[in-house]
């Protein structure tokens, strides 16, 4: 089984998601079903099949949380140091064409979510700054083009 990298952060973010799932959201899909029966024939019931479909999504996503919660390997990224990026570091950048700055956080790829600053190291500008240093440039071949960026920082906080 493949250990899966992630920060204590996200561990705590899926675990509180499982809780959720299981204190909280299989109750309620429990009695939406139970209220879906009383309503009578369940071959023609809409809000039983979209309360069953609902069931099944839920349960598919605590089995996958629980898979990977089990797989998983909590590194203490404070704990790491240096100028090379590696998982946990926190990249301060700027586009060499517009001059705009970015700072985004290295993390596996279940935690990554990009609107929060965090990118997988398997996404194409993850998988450009592993193993960069500050002062080093890096082209990443985006949907758009290829983008060339500076690495202004890296920290491991």
């Amino acid at each position: 089984m493949e250990k899966v990298p992630m920060t204590p952060q996200g561990h705590q973010r899926l675990e509180q998601e499982l809780k959720h799932l299981k204190s909280v959201e299989r109750l309620e899909i429990i009695k939406a079903i139970s209220d879906a029966r009383e309503h009578g024939d369940l071959s023609e019931n809409a809000e039983y099949h979209a309360a069953r479909e609902r069931q099944s999504f839920c349960e598919g996503r605590i089995a996958e949380l629980e898979d990977v919660l089990s797989r998983s390997e909590v590194i203490d990224v404070p704990s790491l140091a240096g100028s090379i990026i590696k998982f946990g570091a926190t990249v301060t950048m700027v586009d060499e064409d517009t001059d705009e700055e970015t700072t985004y956080q290295v993390v596996g790829q279940i935690e990554a979510d990009i609107n929060a600053g965090r990118i997988s190291t398997t996404s194409p500008i993850g998988r450009a700054l592993i193993g960069k240093s500050v002062g080093e440039s890096v082209e990443v071949t985006v949907p758009g083009g290829t983008k060339a960026y500076e690495i202004l920082s890296v920290t491991f906080a």
